[in-house]
């Protein structure tokens, strides 16, 4: 596969060129993957992008994996 990656001005891949004879390959073989239907509600993606900005404005806070699921476990 003849692929291009795009990168942005800081050398961070931000994307990637598919020519378009290899993407009609890839449309025949998997024929759902240009279905890009979100069921999520427009809320749920507002609050994980404002936890989102708020980790990013103070990554600290966050806890791992391993804590929030035995804090969830918990009140189970």
């Amino acid at each position: 596969m003849n692929l291009q990656y795009i990168s942005d001005s800081k050398g961070q891949t931000t994307g990637v060129f598919i020519p378009i004879e290899e993407w009609n390959r890839l449309k025949e073989k998997y024929k759902d993957i240009e279905e890009e239907e979100s069921n999520i509600p427009q809320w749920h993606q507002d609050i994980v992008s404002e936890r989102m900005e708020n980790y990013k404005k103070k990554p600290g806070s966050a806890i791992n994996f391993n804590e929030a699921m035995d804090d969830i476990e918990k009140e189970l």
